[in-house]
């Protein structure tokens, strides 16, 4: 039976995660280990300053008390699995809320995956966009996205891992019912629209402090190329490959002739 190791970083008891587990568990063996509170972008943190405690809540299930997602599958490995019995695959998600472009580099959710493919472990990341509103999940719940993952893992499972080491697959899911979507397209990774929105606030006793805002899904125009933003955008599930080597090949040369 093939091993599948789940995390995310909602939280181990995200509607998400959940959804997961229902869909992954006719595929294999399943094993949770998720954190204890949410941490979203955190990027692909360890923790060093404290010690970290697996708790058990359920046969193959745990939280990491408390960890961040890289610290889930870098000591699951230490802890349930050995270096010859690895899991077959890692599966980071279902994330709540879209994780496209640049924002991959914040994302506890894609960092989980980097890590399980630095183990030599495939991977893959997944996340449900929603609409501002938080309409779509109430509306759609994650059976789109239950559907695409099961799809995808199956065909890994009877074939092969389509990319080579420390590659993982970063999927999204449309805001839309399965009968709207239009089935996948691989994409490149967009360009986000940022901005540096934060509120100010002052508690009871006068002293200001600052809440990061949500920031808008909006993106640039990439011609030539289809994106994850314009992929979901046309109700497709966006497959994107990503490697870990962030080098810009493209500009060796040039700033070799500029030193």
């Amino acid at each position: 039976m093939k091993k599948i190791l789940i995390t995310n970083d909602d939280g181990f008891d995200s509607k998400g995660l959940l959804a997961l587990v229902e869909a992954l568990k006719p595929l294999g063996h399943v094993t949770v280990v998720a954190p204890t509170t949410e941490k979203s972008a955190c990027g692909h943190s360890l923790t060093l300053t404290r010690p970290l405690h697996f708790v058990e809540l359920e046969k193959d299930f745990y939280k990491l008390d408390d960890g961040t997602p890289t610290d889930c599958i870098f000591l699951s490995l230490n802890k349930l699995f050995t270096e010859d019995e690895k899991p077959d695959i890692v599966i980071s998600g279902i994330n709540i809320g879209a994780n496209m472009g640049e924002d991959i580099t914040y994302s506890g959710t894609a960092s989980a995956a980097m890590e399980a493919v630095l183990q030599g472990i495939p991977a893959i990341a997944i996340s449900q966009v929603y609409r501002s509103d938080g309409a779509s999940i109430k509306n759609y719940g994650y059976e789109l996205a239950k559907e695409s993952i099961a799809t995808l893992v199956k065909k890994i499972f009877s074939d092969t891992f389509p990319l080579p080491e420390r590659k993982f697959l970063n999927v999204n899911i449309p805001p839309v019912p399965s009968s709207a979507c239009k089935g996948f397209k691989v994409t490149r990774a967009g360009n986000k629209k940022y901005g540096f929105h934060a509120e100010v606030h002052h508690n009871p006793r006068g002293a200001e402090y600052y809440w990061i805002g949500l920031p808008r899904l909006e993106w640039m125009e990439t011609k030539g190329h289809v994106t994850d933003f314009e992929a979901i955008n046309d109700c497709y599930v966006s497959v994107t490959p990503v490697h870990l080597d962030m080098t810009s090949h493209d500009d060796i040369e040039k700033l070799g002739e500029w030193l």
